[in-house]
């Protein structure tokens, strides 16, 4: 969200825009200022997260060793690395948020179509880890309030009466952080993804504490498998680490739009990405691992394995920490990245806190906690999610660099008028709408057909190929057209 200065200066060179378009938050962003830094920290914000655990730690339950989870997180998030750095590029260029981007292949009123399947998705994912947060809160208040235990039994809609009390203040605690704005959110990702570090390193020393290196196994398995089927399961966790970046990862251009330069941009994906991630995959793993041969049991779950440390002022640490980490990834991917999503669908009605607002409601809607209650029911939710989100990206890289050659018309995004060059038919690319609905249709059948879920778990993957392969057969008469078509007006194709 700009700041006033920016918006003083930003109404006067964006008075020519469509107000059907265009409003203080779309418009191209006149402070470029996020170095490396700022990008690292919020992937530091997206991994750290308790959502982030739980999915590493399930991959247990596939039947893979602590080396083969660990290989399996590394070779997934160099996948999302380099993802990231092709997505940036555009909104970096333009200044400008994913929805705003996507009017170049979607056109300037299709682009309410991925902008809206984008935002749906955050309800689902922002509900998640507000309940995450919430989950590790009601601990917390239970180790020094055991009374309140009378209010975990009576449940409405899954959820206990503390269970609401506690999802509600997280709830409330998110929306006062992201009223404040852009400037308010980079200062709190900048602290809360290292914070995470001092928690989940302490457990993991206080583990080793209590075990000693000898009860860490990097070959730990929850079940026997072939090498065949083992390879297989490898490959599987492989697509679902880049399945739960997908999200953050599809709206990317919303935070790289603020970035001083593509070289910035790539320092902090690669900061924040393989290394950051190595790290925190080194901790999991080792946490993972000791628990098993500390109770006897593998325990995916971090708020119940910090809940069973022994002082209760470390506990109260640790579990506040987490939730602190887990606001940052939820400001930062659910919060942030709707707001632009609905905003773009009426700017002139639906304000960036408008639309931030409206996901966190949807959110209560959808009963999140019942979309995390198992392994399984991850990795289903983390199919369907892939079937959306991966034909839009295929969508956007494919019209950028093949259909596009890599430019962005700034103006041209924000001109409702025939003349404009995304205007296409009506305002809507029936190119990209075409190849939008068989891939998202094929997917989502993969994903709930019972012979084909095997397959399901790469639905990202095959969202990705079907959404770039189309589109870019659907659209080869425009790459062969002639760039003078159109009348001279701002073009952004730079490097840096």
């Amino acid at each position: 969200m700009p700041n006033q200065s920016e918006m003083t200066a930003g109404s006067a060179a964006h008075a020519h825009y469509s107000p059907r378009l265009c409003n203080e938050d779309l418009a191209p962003t006149r402070n470029q200022n996020w170095s490396w830094y700022n990008i690292f920290s919020f992937w530091m914000s997206d991994v750290h997260s308790m959502g982030g655990y739980v999915v590493a730690a399930s991959f247990f339950t596939l039947g893979l060793a602590s080396w083969q989870v660990l290989l399996c997180l590394l070779a997934g998030i160099c996948i999302v690395q380099l993802c990231a750095n092709l997505v940036a590029k555009p909104s970096q260029m333009a200044g400008v948020p994913y929805a705003v981007i996507s009017r170049q292949a979607f056109g300037v009123f299709g682009a309410n179509i991925p902008a809206v399947i984008r935002g749906l998705i955050a309800f689902a994912w922002y509900g998640i880890q507000t309940y995450l947060a919430a989950n590790a809160l009601m601990l917390v208040l239970l180790k020094f309030y055991p009374t309140l235990n009378t209010l975990t039994v009576a449940h409405w809609l899954g959820l206990s009466t503390l269970g609401w009390i506690c999802f509600g203040i997280m709830w409330l605690l998110q929306a006062l952080v992201f009223w404040h704005g852009m400037s308010a959110i980079k200062r709190f990702i900048d602290v809360a993804g290292p914070a995470v570090y001092v928690v989940m390193v302490a457990l993991a020393g206080w583990i080793v504490y209590k075990t000693g290196f000898d009860g860490i196994s990097f070959t730990l398995a929850s079940k026997s498998l072939s090498v065949g089927e083992q390879s297989w399961q490898m490959i599987t966790a492989t697509a679902l680490v880049v399945s739960y970046f997908s999200g953050p990862l599809l709206n990317f251009g919303d935070f790289s739009r603020y970035g001083k330069n593509m070289g910035e941009i790539r320092r902090g994906n690669r900061w924040g990405l393989p290394f950051n991630f190595l790290l925190f995959s080194v901790v999991t793993v080792v946490i993972v691992s000791g628990t098993q041969s500390l109770f006897g049991r593998m325990i995916t779950d971090p708020i119940e394995t910090i809940s069973m440390v022994g002082n209760d002022v470390a506990v109260a640490i640790g579990l506040l920490t987490m939730i602190t980490a887990t606001i940052g990834i939820n400001i930062v991917a659910n919060f942030v990245s709707p707001a632009f999503d609905f905003s773009n669908c009426s700017p002139q009605k639906i304000s960036f806190r408008a639309g931030g607002m409206i996901a966190a409601v949807g959110s209560v809607l959808l009963t999140p906690w019942n979309l995390f209650q198992s392994p399984e029911l991850i990795h289903y939710t983390l199919d369907v999610l892939g079937s959306c989100i991966g034909p839009l990206f295929g969508i956007l890289i494919a019209d950028f660099y093949w259909i596009k050659r890599g430019k962005v018309y700034v103006d041209d995004l924000f001109n409702d008028s025939p003349s404009g060059r995304y205007w296409y038919r009506g305002g809507f690319n029936l190119n990209a709408i075409g190849a939008l609905v068989p891939s998202v249709g094929i997917c989502l059948a993969i994903s709930f057909i019972p012979s084909l879920h095997g397959v399901a778990n790469f639905s990202w993957f095959i969202g990705v190929a079907l959404g770039a392969g189309c589109y870019r057969w659907l659209a080869r008469a425009e790459r062969a057209a002639r760039v003078g078509a159109y009348p001279q007006q701002v073009v952004m194709q730079k490097e840096v």
